[in-house]
C-alpha cells in the first residue's frame, strides 16, 4: 500500500506544480495584499479540493462528470468568475502607477481572499471530472475505494497547500519589486489576461 501511495503522490505532485487559474489568484492576491492574504486564499482553495473530495466520496461529483446540465451550469459559473477576477485585475492596472500616497487602496484586490480561493475552486466543475476519473486508479487496492479516495483528496490538499503557501512566501520575499508602479501595472495586466484566458478556457471546455 505504501508504494501505491508514494506513486499516487508522485502524481498528484506533478499535477499540484503545473500552472493554471489557482496559481494565477494566488499571485494577484499576494502581490496585491501581502503574503497574509495570499496565504488566506491558499487555505480558500485547499478547502475548496477538500469540498470536492467530499462530493467524490459522496458520490456527487460523479453525478456532476456525467451530467452535461449541471457540468455546463458549473463551467459558465466558474469561467464568468475567473472572467470577473481577471477585469477586475486589469480596471486595478490602469490605476498601478499612481503613487501609493494618492491612491492607498487603489491596487489592492477586493473581497475576502478565503472566499475568493474558495469559490475560484469550487467553481471549476474539471476538479469532478478529475476527481472521479482519475483518482479511482490511483487508489490504493488494498484499501475499500472511498476510503483510497478520500486519502487522496486529502493528500492533493495538503500537496497543493505546501506547493501554493511556499510559492506565496517566494512572493513575498520579492514584494518590494512587485511594488514598483509599473511592475504591479504590468504584472496586473498580464494576471488579468492570463485569468480572463482560464476563464474562456473553462467557458469554452468540453466536459
Amino acid at each position: 500500500m505504501f508504494t501505491e501511495i508514494m506513486a499516487a503522490a508522485g502524481v498528484l505532485a506533478l499535477l499540484t506544480v503545473v500552472p493554471g487559474p489557482d496559481m494565477a489568484v494566488v499571485t494577484e492576491r499576494a502581490v496585491g495584499a501581502g503574503w497574509h492574504d495570499g496565504l488566506r486564499t491558499v487555505g480558500g482553495i485547499t478547502a475548496g479540493l477538500l469540498v470536492w473530495g467530499v462530493l467524490t466520496v459522496a458520490g456527487l461529483a460523479a453525478v456532476l462528470a456525467a451530467s452535461a446540465t449541471a457540468y455546463t451550469v458549473v463551467k459558465l459559473l466558474g469561467a464568468g468568475y475567473l472572467l470577473f477576477l481577471g477585469a477586475q485585475a486589469l480596471w486595478q492596472s490602469r490605476r498601478g502607477g499612481r503613487p501609493a500616497a494618492a491612491a492607498p487602496d487603489a491596487t489592492t484586490p477586493r473581497g475576502n481572499p478565503w472566499r475568493t480561493g474558495l469559490v475560484s475552486n469550487v467553481l471549476n466543475p474539471k476538479i469532478a471530472v478529475f476527481y472521479t476519473g482519475l483518482l479511482p486508479t490511483l487508489a490504493p487496492h488494498s484499501l475499500p475505494s472511498h476510503l483510497g479516495m478520500a486519502l487522496l483528496a486529502v493528500l492533493h490538499a495538503a500537496l497543493t497547500l505546501v506547493w501554493l503557501g511556499g510559492y506565496v512566501m517566494v512572493l513575498a520575499t520579492a514584494r518590494a519589486f512587485f511594488e514598483r508602479p509599473t511592475v504591479r501595472r504590468v504584472l496586473d495586466r498580464v494576471t488579468g489576461v492570463v485569468l480572463i484566458g482560464f476563464g474562456l478556457k473553462v467557458a469554452t471546455a468540453d466536459s
